[in-house]
Formats: structure tokens, C-alpha cells, sequence
């Protein structure tokens, strides 16, 4: 765990990486050896944001749309020449935190699994080559759930765990490891924002970690790093809670 370089050789694409957690895990990875790609939005700076960073380039794509996805794993490779590991983050959107009923959560489910499914079957090719195969599956935050919408946030885990747990068995043949990090409340700027508009749900948050802290997100880029690295190369097909411990309140 100490080597300073265990991803030397490894390139990586993290996405959603302009802020918060992606660009804790962008940074992460490449300060341990890995060449990383950084893509986000248009509309995130992420060129500008790693201009000047050794070992990151910030690349420019459509991360809503699935049928866009290919073209920016092509875009990827054209330029590192491989692809050994991807975290998959996507900009889905939460305008304030969603309700124990809300009617949105069939349709992002349903676009972060055809986002999800969309980039690791173009990065197939590329990652059955690779020595180290590794995808990384990023859970939404506690803060994109009122406090009261317990339902609603462990059917979005399990979701994504039920969607890890098929791509490790499809990919498993290969040597590709399949996991997935479910964070709890995480200051990102995102999660700032749904704060300051329920500063009821930050409290809660707080309450709920047997830590009795909100998580930063080099909390979580740690765990993205172990799962990237050879210390997991028996670990797939499940998840690493990373929330300061749940009280159960």
C-alpha cells in the first residue's frame, strides 16, 4: 500500500472529474504512477482545470449521453494507447435532494446503467488486454436523498450493486475486476449546494457517521485507489461503503 508508483505503466479514465470526487480520484491515481484521462462536461473547465498537472489530461465529453459514450473511449485510447482502468461517475442531476417518493429515480437509474453498461462494453477491448483490468463503479452521494428517503438511497445502491455484480461475471473470464464505492455524506461542491438548500439533510448526514463528520473526497479517491491497484486483484463483483460507519439512526 506504500509504493508510491504501483500504478507506473497503468492508464486510467476517470469520469465526471472536473470537481469533488472525480478530481480527488484523478488526482490519486496519477500522484501513484497512473497516466489518467479526466473527462467532464463542456461546461465543467476540466481542460483548464488540469492544464498545468502532471500525469492528467482533462478531455472534453458527452457523459449524458450513452450513444456518445464510445466515441470518447476512442478519443481516450487515440490518445494513451490503452485503458486499464475507469471509474464511472456521471453528472446526473439533483436540483435539491430527492424524496422518499420521488419520480425520478426510475430515469436515473436507468441512465446511469446505460451510461455504465455504454463505457465498459466499448472499453472491452482495451481492458482485456490490460495486465490489470480494473472498473470502478461510483455511488450517488447521501446528500442526493432527503433525510427521510432511506428506501429511495438503498435501491440506488442496490441497484448499482446488482449492475457491478453482472459486469464482474461478464468480464470476470478476462482477468477485468468489477467493483463499486458507495459513498455516504461527502462535502463536493455539489453536495455544498444541496446543503445550503437543506441544511437539516448536512446535519442529519453528520449524525448518521459513527465518524460524526462529513467525508472529504480524498476520503473516498483512497478507496478508488486500492480497488485500481494490485492489492485488489481478488476483489470483484462488490462494494466498499466508505461513510464514516452508519449509525443505523
Amino acid at each position: 500500500m506504500g509504493d508510491p508508483l504501483r500504478l507506473y505503466g497503468l492508464n486510467a479514465l476517470v469520469l465526471n472529474a472536473g470537481s469533488g470526487i472525480g478530481e480527488a480520484s484523478a488526482r490519486t491515481l496519477a500522484k501513484h504512477g497512473a497516466t489518467v484521462v479526466a473527462a467532464d462536461t463542456i461546461n465543467s473547465g476540466v481542460e483548464r482545470h488540469f492544464k498545468s498537472v502532471k500525469g492528467i489530461t482533462g478531455m472534453v465529453g458527452n457523459l449524458r449521453d450513452a450513444d456518445k459514450i464510445p466515441a470518447l473511449v476512442q478519443e481516450v485510447v487515440d490518445q494513451v494507447d490503452g485503458l486499464d482502468i475507469v471509474v464511472n461517475d456521471f453528472p446526473l442531476a439533483f436540483d435539491m435532494p430527492m424524496s422518499a417518493a420521488a419520480k425520478q429515480l426510475d430515469s436515473l437509474l436507468q441512465s446511469r446503467a446505460a451510461l455504465t453498461m455504454s463505457i465498459c462494453r466499448a472499453a472491452l477491448p482495451y481492458l482485456k488486454k490490460s495486465p490489470a483490468g480494473r472498473i470502478i463503479n461510483m455511488g450517488f452521494l447521501r446528500s442526493c436523498f432527503a433525510a427521510d428517503a432511506h428506501s429511495a438511497a438503498e435501491r440506488a445502491e442496490q441497484d448499482l450493486a446488482n449492475l457491478t455484480r453482472a459486469l464482474a461475471v461478464e468480464f470476470g473470464e478476462f482477468g477485468i475486476n468489477a467493483n463499486y464505492v458507495q459513498p455516504g455524506g461527502v462535502m463536493t461542491p455539489d453536495s455544498r449546494d444541496l446543503f445550503r438548500k437543506d441544511k437539516a439533510l448536512r446535519d442529519y448526514c453528520i449524525k448518521r457517521s459513527a465518524a460524526k463528520r462529513l467525508g472529504e473526497p480524498v476520503d473516498i479517491a483512497k478507496v478508488v485507489l486500492f480497488l485500481a491497484s494490485d492489492d485488489s486483484v481478488f476483489v470483484s463483483g462488490t462494494g466498499i461503503a466508505v461513510d464514516g460507519g452508519r449509525t443505523g439512526s
